[in-house]
């Protein structure tokens, strides 16, 4: 059904996220390839934020493409199979977002906490095998929902209340009994894609606090501070577009407005991802300008 089916804002609607999808590709993008291209981002941190640019690519590419498509063609179909994949790939992307800002986290407890071992506990190694853990776990942990959702036979309309396919609004058009299912998604969602991550993020948020505290100079807390205020802003603006979008009761009456808290999670959280990163971080826009000189001097 669209983001809204109010004829009178709908090209103001479909210039908007637009702008808003080409800012961030065009972000993500330009820290993805400064990261790739500049041995001075080779750093755990940048690896990370690396895999976290490219989640946020894939993932308002696959949920806002049939919305731009839809305001162009009028054609709001979609098949079950591309449905279905879809919703896949949006949850295995979040579950994955989740799952990296934890492994984030733990750099930056490493990097405050034990500064001196830094490169020796966050060795190459390391930062692979966490990468994949976060990238394994992200895919495997929709395939329980989804292969309950995929048994269902059964739907009362074929109108989905949504701008793209997603759990919530294809269970309340379900004709089958769906008590199992908000079960099995609300104690995933809450324990292992939730609580679980939300926790072990926060965590190590303790100890860096109490690191910092004891810092006796001024100038010294504010540059631990400033090593984590960046990855702690991002963590909290996704968790409250996440847990208001998912976490509140399912009425009907809300699915709007879950839809409004959708599109901010798809479209503006990976938009201001790399804007927090780059506007607070000194290493990014100084590999910036490097990259920009040599691109002046090769033209």
């Amino acid at each position: 059904m669209g983001i809204s089916d109010v004829p009178e804002i709908q090209i103001t609607m479909f210039f908007m996220v637009l702008l808003i999808y080409l800012i961030t590709l065009a972000g993500n993008m330009t820290i993805f390839l400064l990261i790739c291209l500049d041995h001075h981002l080779h750093t755990p941190m940048y690896f990370f934020l690396g895999n976290l640019s490219v989640v946020d690519m894939s993932c308002s590419t696959i949920t806002l493409h049939k919305t731009l498509t839809s305001f162009i063609t009028h054609d709001k179909t979609v098949s079950y199979l591309a449905c279905m994949s879809q919703m896949y790939m949006f949850g295995s992307l979040t579950g994955h977002e989740l799952l990296i800002l934890t492994a984030m986290s733990y750099d930056r407890y490493v990097a405050v906490c034990n500064p001196l071992r830094y490169h020796m506990v966050m060795n190459t190694r390391t930062c692979i095998m966490l990468a994949f853990a976060c990238w394994l776990m992200g895919f495997l942990q929709v395939v329980p929902p989804l292969g309950i959702l995929f048994s269902f036979s059964c739907y009362s309309t074929n109108e989905v209340n949504h701008f793209f396919c997603d759990i919530v609004p294809l269970m309340k058009i379900s004709c089958n009994d769906t008590s199992f299912l908000e079960m099995v998604f609300f104690l995933e969602g809450l324990f292992l894609l939730n609580l679980a991550p939300f926790v072990l993020t926060f965590i190590p948020y303790i100890f860096i606090i109490i690191a910092i505290l004891k810092i006796r100079s001024n100038h010294g807390r504010r540059k631990a501070f400033y090593t984590c205020s960046s990855h702690l802003t991002v963590v909290i603006l996704l968790y409250t577009t996440l847990v208001s979008q998912y976490l509140t009761p399912n009425l009907s009456s809300a699915l709007d407005s879950k839809k409004l808290f959708a599109l901010f999670n798809t479209a503006a959280v990976p938009m201001v991802n790399p804007i927090i990163y780059c506007l607070k971080n000194k290493d990014v826009k100084v590999a910036l300008r490097r990259s920009l000189g040599k691109f002046k001097l090769i033209a």
